[in-house]
């Protein structure tokens, strides 16, 4: 306990990726990696301010937090920065009306969001819904505008999965930057804007005192 205490001296907040550092996603809800429960629930005990931050952009954060909960970890969906929500922000912030590319299950977090004459596109971890029919139709918005904007919510090369790796959004992303020539404005991991918005959820300032990014 007092090494614990010793790597803690001076951090005032904690920023924990989730997927291949938590747990390894999968069928039936996934698996923890090893002492992943038990460091989340001595990192709340400290009283530190926690925060996960995931590119997670196939499961909402409900689904997500809900497959944590029943791995055994103690997390709120209060606690979680990912990619969508940002997402529908900026697209707000900016008069964005987007074409979207992403998986059905996380469709719905752009309900509030003006999907009507689209104006740019925004592409996530997509899964089977990345075939040609929708990255050539995706290609085509893109082509038809004057300013093509394109958001990606992540740009990840690959991840893991109890079945092993799987192509994650960035070979997507990269096909359709070089296809139109854009380049694609990231959200999520690793963009410091991203980071730097799970800071302020957290109160915490990077210039306050040292934070900490456990990531494996």
């Amino acid at each position: 306990m007092a090494a614990w205490g010793a790597r803690l001296a001076g951090v005032r907040g904690v920023l924990l990726d989730i997927s291949g550092v938590l747990y390894d996603s999968g069928e039936g809800g996934g698996k923890p990696i090893a002492g992943s429960v038990d460091a989340v629930a001595r990192l709340k005990r400290s009283g530190l301010k926690v925060r996960f931050c995931t590119n997670e952009s196939q499961k909402s954060r409900s689904r997500l937090v809900g497959e944590l909960r029943s791995l055994g970890f103690n997390i709120h969906e209060g606690e979680v920065t990912a990619p969508p929500p940002a997402a529908c922000q900026l697209l707000k912030e900016r008069g964005l009306r987007p074409h979207l590319l992403v998986h059905d299950e996380v469709r719905s977090e752009f309900d509030q969001v003006d999907t009507s004459d689209p104006n740019c596109v925004v592409i996530a971890d997509a899964g089977e819904g990345f075939s040609y029919q929708n990255m050539n139709k995706a290609f085509q918005v893109l082509m038809g505008l004057d300013t093509p904007v394109l958001i990606s919510l992540g740009q990840g090369r690959y991840y893991k999965v109890t079945s092993g790796l799987m192509l994650d959004v960035g070979g997507y992303m990269k096909a359709l930057e070089y296809a139109c020539g854009v380049e694609a404005e990231v959200v999520g991991k690793p963009s410091p804007e991203f980071f730097k918005s799970a800071l302020q959820e957290m109160g915490v300032e990077a210039c306050q005192e040292k934070i900490k990014r456990m990531k494996r």
